[in-house]
């Protein structure tokens, strides 16, 4: 396998692994998390959701949703991505967040796929499900920002989600493309030039489902561990929105380290079905950036 794809599919893998492996601490705090498992590395499933082992929640269901809409597109479709999006919230998924029922809901009554700018849209909800954009436009930085404002502002449309989401998506194609640690640190440090409220250090050790929370959780435990299952079984530990942490860390994990370092015991537990949708969309979007 050739670094871009391995890396891109270690991306994707990883993301769907820290999403199983997260949902079972979801809104858990860490002390209670560490009552309960001490330090929680296996995917078990249970938590709030009753979840099977390794069924994955809305952070890897919409990427499957967004990629496919890309696919079948042949590229760009922003109606085509509202519609997966309509599909998806139709097909009674097992979790769906507030904001993102909310825009959906919207388009389907009323058509409408650029909400309003709101207070209430700072959530990671256009985060965790961006990574599609990013490997279909690899090597292509206007068309990424454009998809991926469009896609985001169906549901999200806040300057800190905008940017947060853009931050994690630039990361992840510079892994891809083979750059590190210290070309992240490059795009931490312009986000927080921009945003102030993104800064690292000291590590603030909130975990929720607001952008700002979920950016300094993922990126930090990304910095400060050598290794993927470090990296997602720290942030995991955090709690709260530990599902959506859990999948941006394995995503930037993922796309440092390569599909083989995610542990087999993992990727094992993981659905057949999301696995295999996952090698295949990794194909076809590298495919349609040229990258392949």
């Amino acid at each position: 396998m050739d670094p871009i794809r391995n890396r891109a599919l270690g991306a994707y893998l990883g993301l769907a692994c820290g999403d199983a492996l997260g949902a079972t601490v979801e809104f858990l705090m860490p002390r209670e998390i560490k009552a309960q498992y001490g330090t929680h590395r296996e995917i078990v499933g249970g938590g709030w959701l009753r979840l099977k082992p390794g069924r994955v929640t809305d952070d890897t269901e919409m990427s499957l949703y967004l990629g496919q809409a890309i696919l079948d597109s042949a590229g760009w479709n922003l109606g085509a991505v509202a519609d997966s999006f309509a599909a998806w919230l139709k097909s009674k998924p097992v979790d769906v967040g507030a904001t993102c029922r909310r825009g959906i809901r919207r388009y389907m009554l009323q058509g409408i796929v650029h909400g309003p700018e709101s207070d209430s849209d700072g959530g990671n909800g256009a985060a965790m499900r961006n990574l599609p954009v990013a490997l279909f436009t690899l090597g292509d930085d206007a068309l990424f920002e454009r998809c991926t404002l469009e896609q985001a502002r169906i549901t999200h449309h806040h300057p800190l989600a905008d940017a947060g989401t853009l931050a994690l998506g630039r990361m992840a194609q510079t892994l891809i493309q083979g750059g590190g640690i210290k070309e992240c640190r490059a795009i931490a440090n312009r986000l927080i030039a921009q945003h102030r409220q993104f800064r690292l250090i000291p590590y603030p050790g909130r975990a929720s489902g607001y952008i700002v929370d979920t950016v300094q959780t993922a990126v930090h435990f990304f910095f400060f561990t050598d290794n993927f299952e470090s990296c997602v079984v720290e942030t995991v530990n955090r709690g709260e929105d530990a599902d959506t942490t859990g999948a941006l860390a394995g995503m930037l994990a993922g796309a440092l380290y390569g599909a083989e370092a995610i542990p087999k015991r993992w990727l094992e537990k993981l659905e057949p079905e999301v696995v295999r949708r996952i090698c295949e969309q990794v194909e076809g979007l590298l495919r349609l950036s040229g990258d392949s």
